[in-house]
């Protein structure tokens, strides 16, 4: 196995102190050599956490307090720029390392040089089917999502793009909006399955009111930087492979990924090797396009496009038209040219 470059861990605290401790403790017996230094960024925690940082027994960790909290993205940055290692392994202090990720991680980012960032998977990725999803070359499954709680980051390129925008405050969706950063500037972002973390969550806020309104908050600041991450497309088709499909249809699902909005493909049959994880595919009917066509309880959750490819049962395809025109939702529909879908949409 070829040497590992110089890998640097990062670890962001406020509170929770035995979370945290758990996460140090993990780090110290799964990663051992595979790692250099452990930066503790302790973001003006509680004296019992203040406490037991400095009494860790561990050598090559760094514990560097806050004088004031800074929120998550700026704790980071902060310590990432003490780090001069060719990448850093950024972790939450509710995380819990079982195993030794780090060579399957490296190892990706060596076969894609394009590749900024990757993520082990684990209980945050429990919902996925893996093997529905087209592995690149390294292993990973490419994402346009990023999800913060841990990954492994090619160091120049972060502080390149100016690493996490403290604007974000506190935490939640500054992961997300460095990703759609990494991503205009060329970069992918993967997911590999074979390497895991667990995640616990609400390790230092909780989920309380509090909690709730940094979400909102948040969530509301990145849509209005990147209002086509809210695109929901509902993709019908009948049984047909992606390598099948129109030229123009497979560049409009690509804008749709880039731009951060996910495709939920209804068909009778299930489908393998999806390009990435913001493409989920379930089998065509009429409960599970309800069950699609009903999730308004938040905007950026909504279908807000129908795209129909021919082979749609005639009553779903008409139901859905009907329910398109009631909510001013466009539909799209590929005509069927001999034994292929025109290359060219009309709207319905």
């Amino acid at each position: 196995m070829p040497a590992l470059p110089s890998i640097d861990v990062v670890i962001p605290v406020y509170n929770a102190p035995e979370l945290t401790r758990r996460c140090i403790d993990s780090v110290f017996t799964a990663l051992g050599s595979s790692v250099c230094h452990i930066y503790i960024q302790d973001d003006a925690s509680a004296a019992p956490t203040r406490l037991m940082l400095d009494r860790l027994p561990y050598q090559r960790i760094h514990v560097h307090h806050a004088r004031k909290n800074q929120g998550f993205g700026a704790s980071v940055n902060e310590a990432v720029s003490r780090s001069d290692a060719a990448y850093v392994l950024v972790l939450n202090s509710d995380t819990a390392v079982a195993e030794d990720f780090v060579p399957t991680l490296c190892a990706a980012l060596a076969a894609d040089p394009q590749l900024a960032v990757i993520i082990p998977s684990g209980n945050d990725y429990a919902r996925y089917d893996f093997d529905q999803y087209l592995r690149r070359p390294g292993g990973y499954i490419q994402t346009h999502r990023f999800q913060g709680h841990a990954f492994l980051a090619r160091r120049g390129v972060f502080e390149e793009v100016g690493g996490f925008d403290p604007e974000f405050g506190r935490g939640y969706y500054e992961d997300v909006d460095l990703g759609r950063r990494l991503e205009q500037g060329g970069w992918r972002l993967g997911v590999h399955p074979d390497a895991r973390i667990e995640h616990k969550g609400g390790g230092s806020f909780g989920r309380g009111r509090a909690f709730r309104e940094l979400v909102r908050r948040n969530r509301d600041l990145y849509f209005s930087r990147y209002p086509e991450a809210r695109r929901n497309i509902l993709l019908l088709s009948g049984s047909c492979a992606l390598t099948h499909f129109p030229p123009t249809l497979l560049d409009m699902l690509e804008s749709v990924f880039q731009g951060g909005g996910y495709v939920h493909w209804l068909t009778p049959r299930p489908v393998q090797l999806l390009p990435c994880l913001q493409m989920r595919s379930n089998r065509a009917g009429v409960r599970a396009a309800a069950g699609l066509l009903l999730r308004s309880w938040r905007a950026d959750k909504r279908i807000s496009e129908v795209w129909m490819l021919p082979g749609v049962p005639r009553l779903l395809r008409a139901s859905l038209i009907t329910w398109a025109r009631l909510r001013s939702v466009e539909v799209l529909s590929w005509e069927k040219a001999g034994m292929e879908a025109t290359s060219t949409p009309r709207i319905l």
